[in-house]
């Protein structure tokens, strides 16, 4: 049961960090940014929700220990 809770947060977190990221390629596009400055937002984007996502499982993790 565990397991199945894990790995679907984990897709889910992983879905949301590539909408959040591909958003912010098509805004920065929409900006007027060159393609490889768009790409770089969006992986920069991605790369943050992550750690943010991290961050908030730790903090939640020391918590309940």
């Amino acid at each position: 049961m565990t397991v199945a809770v894990v790995l679907l947060t984990t897709a889910l977190v992983i879905v949301i960090a590539l909408l959040a990221g591909a958003a912010a390629g098509k805004l920065a596009r929409m900006d007027g940014a060159t393609y490889p400055s768009a790409v770089v937002r969006a992986a920069t984007t991605f790369a943050s929700v992550i750690a943010l996502a991290t961050a908030v499982t730790a903090a939640v993790a020391a918590f309940l220990a």
